[in-house]
C-alpha cells in the first residue's frame, strides 16, 4: 500500500496531537471561552460550545477547567479578549495551507505565522488565495474494519451529505456543518466511534509530496501547529511516508 494513504497520516497526525497533550488542551479552552462568549453559557442552547465541551471532554479535561473557560467566557472573570483570523498560504510545492487563530494580540499573530511560512519554504498568501481549495464541512473518519452498512446507514438516516470508503477500508462521512451535531449524536447512539471528527476545511484536492520535500512541509505544519495562537491548519499536502 501507498505510504501516502489517508489512513497512514490520520495515524501519524493524531500521533503528533497525542504527544502535545498540554498544548491541545490550552487550544480547547481557548475555544470553549470563544464560543461561551459568542453564544452564551449553555451547551444544550449553544451548538458551538457543545463541540467544544465535547471535545475538551474527550482528551480529559477536568470538568472544572472546562466550567471556568465557560465562565471566563461568558464574561464571569477577567480574561483575554481573543478573535478569530484566518490565514491562507502556500507550503512546499505550491501546497495549500488554511491557518486558523484565535488571539488578543491580532499583529503578533501575523508575523508569528508570516515567520513560520518563510523560515520553512512557504510564504503568506492574501485572503482568499487558497480557500476556494478547501471546503467548510463537517468530516468523521472510520477506520478500516468498522462495518460500512452500518456506518451508511446510521450517517445517510442522520442527514449526511456523503460516505465515502477507499481502497484500505477507511470510510470518510461527510455533513454540512449545521447537520454535524445531529450526525455526531446518531453515530454515538449506535456505538460507532470515529477515529478524527469534528467541523473542518477539508482539502479538495490532494497534493501528494515525497521524501525531503515531504519533510520540509511536515516542519512547516509543525511549526505553524506549535505557535500559541493557531487553533487548527489545514492542507492539500499528503505525506508519502
Amino acid at each position: 500500500m501507498a505510504g501516502h494513504s489517508k489512513w497512514a497520516n490520520i495515524q501519524h497526525r493524531k500521533g503528533r496531537q497525542d504527544a502535545k497533550r498540554g498544548k491541545l488542551w490550552t487550544k480547547i479552552i481557548r475555544e470553549v471561552t470563544v464560543a461561551a462568549r459568542a453564544g452564551g453559557p449553555d451547551p444544550d442552547a449553544n451548538p458551538r460550545l457543545r463541540l467544544a465541551w465535547d471535545k475538551a471532554t474527550a482528551t480529559n479535561m477536568p470538568k472544572d477547567t472546562i466550567l471556568r473557560a465557560v465562565t471566563r467566557g461568558a464574561g464571569g472573570a477577567d480574561g483575554a479578549d481573543y478573535e478569530e483570523i484566518r490565514y491562507e498560504g502556500y507550503g512546499i510545492n505550491g501546497a495549500a495551507v488554511i491557518v486558523d487563530c484565535m488571539t488578543d494580540n491580532r499583529t503578533r499573530t501575523v508575523a508569528d505565522v508570516r515567520h513560520a511560512f518563510a523560515k520553512n519554504g512557504g510564504n503568506l498568501g492574501t485572503e482568499g488565495s487558497v480557500g476556494f481549495m478547501f471546503k467548510h464541512c463537517g468530516q468523521f473518519l472510520f477506520a478500516p474494519g468498522t462495518s460500512e452498512d452500518k456506518v451508511m446507514e446510521v450517517a445517510l438516516e442522520a442527514g449526511a451529505e456523503d460516505v465515502i470508503t477507499d481502497e484500505e477500508g477507511l470510510i470518510e462521512v461527510i455533513t454540512s456543518p449545521p447537520d454535524y451535531p445531529a450526525v455526531l449524536a446518531a453515530f454515538d447512539k449506535a456505538g460507532l466511534k470515529a477515529e478524527v471528527d469534528g467541523v473542518v476545511m477539508k482539502a479538495l484536492n490532494e497534493a501528494v509530496l515525497t521524501g525531503e520535500d515531504a519533510e520540509k512541509m511536515q516542519k512547516l505544519l509543525d511549526a505553524l501547529e506549535s505557535l500559541d495562537d493557531v487553533q487548527e491548519v489545514y492542507t492539500t499536502a499528503v505525506m508519502d511516508a
